[in-house]
């Protein structure tokens, strides 16, 4: 199984605050309807099988296979030409596809698994709407949409991999870090550094990986970095997360880490439903003021 920021064998979490808070309550029941490890099988199965079809209707054609890439993989593509990716993706997929074992991923994994779900999550969703019996085959949800900016939030531990380009969802706070890690690069480049130079001036105060840093410098992936390392799944790597903390974490008092990253969650989602209702409310006032005027 492949080792994310959280364990996507849970698919039940649980807070006891729920009962204190219907908007909380109602996020919570989203992601009880989730079900981590079909979404993540069937978005590298789907890259995996698409890429494959692409190969072969390129047929030698390097130029439509590159577009091909570049829209498919719009991270991934800068590091490895298709035979590279697709040996990656069934890395991927081989590790996901273990029970016994937990696969750790490097920044070059990470691009690539967040392109291959971000496209699935996007085919996903349309058939959740077009063809809700058709969506129900892949079990990666109960019948809800999901929303892949929050699965990011919850699931990646960064999204260092991709500072310097758009993102394309909010992503916050990550795309706040990766605002704080660009602007510096800037400023150091700009003092006469290389952009490597850079990079490396800034890793310790971002605790930033090397993967990362050779991502960001555009550097092909090596063997070295090909490699998926991996623990046993009895090894408890995810204890941290469920430790309740003591006063001396403040307002995380009597919360383990894992309660702290939903309350977190739901909050950056609500103020999503509460700007929509907004939006919404303020164009009924306009209809109403329109209906108005039109019947005098």
């Amino acid at each position: 199984m492949l080792a994310f920021a959280k364990d996507i064998t849970q698919n039940q979490p649980e807070n006891s605050k729920e009962s204190e808070n219907d908007e909380f309550k109602q996020y919570m029941d989203y992601q009880r309807k989730l079900n981590h490890e079909r979404l993540v099988h069937h978005s590298l199965d789907y890259a995996k099988n698409h890429l494959q079809l692409n190969i072969q209707k390129a047929d030698g054609d390097e130029e439509q296979l590159n577009g091909y890439l570049q829209n498919a993989f719009p991270v991934s593509h800068r590091f490895g030409n298709a035979e590279k990716i697709m040996l990656l993706l069934r890395k991927l997929s081989n590790g996901q596809n273990s029970s016994t074992n937990w696969y750790r991923m490097n920044a070059y994994y990470h691009a690539l698994v967040y392109d291959s779900m971000k496209r699935f999550v996007k085919i996903y969703n349309q058939l959740i709407q077009d063809d809700p019996e058709k969506a129900k085959e892949y079990g990666a949800s109960e019948g809800v949409q999901i929303d892949f900016d929050d699965w990011v939030y919850l699931y990646f531990p960064d999204l260092d991999f991709h500072i310097g380009h758009e993102l394309g969802y909010t992503h916050y706070p990550f795309a706040k870090r990766n605002k704080a890690i660009a602007e510096e690069i800037e400023k150091n480049v700009k003092a006469g550094q290389s952009r490597e130079e850079a990079l490396k001036s800034i890793k310790d105060d971002f605790e930033m990986d090397d993967t990362s840093i050779k991502v960001l410098l555009g550097k092909p992936i090596s063997n070295e970095d090909m490699e998926l390392f991996y623990t046993s799944v009895e090894n408890p790597i995810y204890e941290a997360l469920t430790e309740v903390e003591d006063s001396r974490w403040g307002a995380m008092d009597g919360e383990s880490l894992l309660d702290h990253s939903y309350y977190m969650g739901s909050n950056l989602k609500v103020w999503e439903w509460r700007t929509r209702e907004e939006v919404e409310e303020e164009a009924e006032s306009v209809m109403k003021e329109l209906l108005k005027g039109s019947s005098k």
